[in-house]
């Protein structure tokens, strides 16, 4: 019996089961699909990168999307010009904005300076009603204490403009600064160190780092050298 299935068999010809063949031509396709992969790979020196379906349907959908919203050309000038006239708007409302606040930053700063100045006068105000004084007291008593009475009103005169903001610049035996002295003269001094101010003929003024006048001053010369770390403690 089983002689007679064989020959049957060879009769007929032996058939590969469906299962086996759909087995055999995945691993074939497979098989070409890497060769020719490699091949394309050889000749560009990249390896083609492979998408599965979900990237592949993904890619389709984005592309069905942008062909859907596509506007026409009378739609997108329309869209446009309503983008431009919306920038437009914008750049007029921030343009109204900055010029209001600029002036109100300008009546702030203008505002400032008035009520700087008005403290200042009313500091002076003390030093004028001395002046006042010490006039009529020499004109009563005549000369006698009018130099007392004029350095006093000097020294609150000095206390009154350095509550405003001023500093004196008086550098006698301080090394010469050319950014806060003009040196008129200069004296030899064997025994002062090199570039040092011997005497001040006019005082100078400035407010924080700004100097509102340059002191006027002799400066010495043929002295020794002035140690270094004493000058780098004078620029500290």
């Amino acid at each position: 019996m089983a002689k007679r299935n064989e020959e049957d068999a060879a009769a007929q010809g032996f058939q590969i089961p469906i299962e086996d063949a759909n087995d055999e031509s995945a691993e074939t396709a497979e098989a070409e699909a890497q060769e020719a992969n490699e091949a394309n790979a050889d000749e560009t020196g990249d390896e083609i990168p492979e998408l599965d379906d979900e990237e592949i349907i993904a890619e389709a959908e984005a592309v069905v999307e942008e062909a859907a919203e596509g506007l026409s050309a009378e739609e997108q000038l329309e869209s446009a010009k309503a983008k431009a006239q919306e920038w437009q708007d914008r750049y007029m409302r921030l343009h109204a904005e900055w010029d209001t606040y600029r002036r109100r930053t300008q009546d702030q700063r203008a505002e400032e300076k008035v009520r700087a100045t008005e403290k200042l006068m009313e500091n002076l105000l003390p030093v004028l009603d001395d002046f006042e004084r010490t006039v009529s007291y020499a004109e009563e008593n005549g000369e006698t204490g009018l130099l007392d009475g004029v350095k006093a009103v000097q020294s609150k005169l000095i206390d009154a403009l350095t509550k405003g903001g001023l500093q004196v610049i008086d550098p006698v035996g301080e090394p010469y600064d050319a950014l806060e002295a003009q040196a008129v003269q200069v004296v030899p001094d064997e025994e002062a160190f090199e570039e040092t101010v011997k005497d001040v003929f006019q005082k100078g003024y400035k407010m924080g780092k700004k100097v509102l006048r340059a002191a006027m001053v002799t400066v010495t010369s043929g002295g020794p050298k002035r140690p270094k770390e004493e000058e780098s403690n004078d620029e500290e």
